[in-house]
């Protein structure tokens, strides 16, 4: 098993292990009462983080570009770009932060 680096891959992968362990079963596999577990939705949460990776990445390889002094690359760029970053990661981390909320809602329900 390997260690995820971004901490909300780290999160959906804990959440999805959770949700294996609660189900009984494998993840996208239909339980007793034919609800499928989780297929579509964390397939939508993994693209919305890896598009969150991809601006991070974006954004500080263009730091780097301005900061080798690539004369293509603009401050304005560099900034509005770090920007689109940071307000997808703190975006990110909320909606993580509802998700763990609503399990540990549905999981003391449960008791």
């Amino acid at each position: 098993m390997t260690v995820p680096i971004n901490p909300l891959a780290a999160a959906l992968q804990q959440m999805q292990s959770m949700a294996t362990q609660a189900a009984g079963g494998s993840p996208g596999v239909a339980n007793e009462s034919g609800a499928a577990t989780a297929g579509g939705f964390a397939s939508a949460l993994k693209a919305s983080i890896d598009k969150i990776s991809a601006n991070q990445k974006t954004a500080i390889g263009e730091a780097h570009a301005f900061e080798l002094g690539a004369p293509n690359v603009s401050l304005n760029d560099v900034m509005v770009d770090m920007q689109k970053a940071n307000v997808g990661f703190q975006f990110g981390l909320q909606v993580r932060n509802k998700l763990v909320s609503a399990y540990n809602d549905i999981m003391q329900m449960a008791v």
